[in-house]
């Protein structure tokens, strides 16, 4: 039987790639799929990008996240990861993200968090928090770095 893959959620930001640092400390010697999920292009995207640019939305949108999990994962495989990549189009992300790991049926999902709290992480929303209400499996959340000083 296979290994069970580790899903690891990849935005490009800082938090993302610490997320990667912690899972090779931690979770090494596993299969990795770097995923990156992004929420379908509403219709209001859809007009101003046409009458702007005459290009599609959704393709440029796919076209940069192709891009940042492409650098997710050859971070993952710097770190000693054989790692894969993977993008996802749903909304809300946290329902993607639940939607690959099912598919894959990941032993863990890997996410950074980026240390939102009160008001803001309702504004802002938290994928960390979603997945751990709704992803039915392990899930790893690294923390932002300390704050010196």
């Amino acid at each position: 039987m296979p290994e069970q893959p580790i899903l690891i959620c990849y935005d490009g930001s800082d938090d993302a790639r610490r997320a990667i640092a912690a899972a090779a400390g931690l979770l090494l010697h596993r299969p990795v799929v770097v995923l990156e999920v992004t929420p379908p292009v509403t219709a209001e995207e859809e007009e101003a990008a046409f009458l702007s640019t005459g290009r599609d939305n959704l393709e440029q949108r796919l076209s940069d996240v192709r891009r940042t999990v492409h650098r997710g994962a050859q971070l993952a495989r710097a770190h000693g990861f054989d790692a894969s990549e993977r993008i996802g189009v749903d909304g809300p992300v946290w329902k993607g993200v639940v939607a690959v790991a099912d598919d894959l049926d990941a032993s863990v999902i890997v996410v950074g968090s980026r240390g939102l709290g009160g008001a803001r992480e309702v504004l802002e929303g938290s994928l960390s928090h979603d997945l751990a209400r709704h992803a039915g499996r392990p899930l790893l959340i690294v923390p932002p770095a300390a704050k010196r000083g």
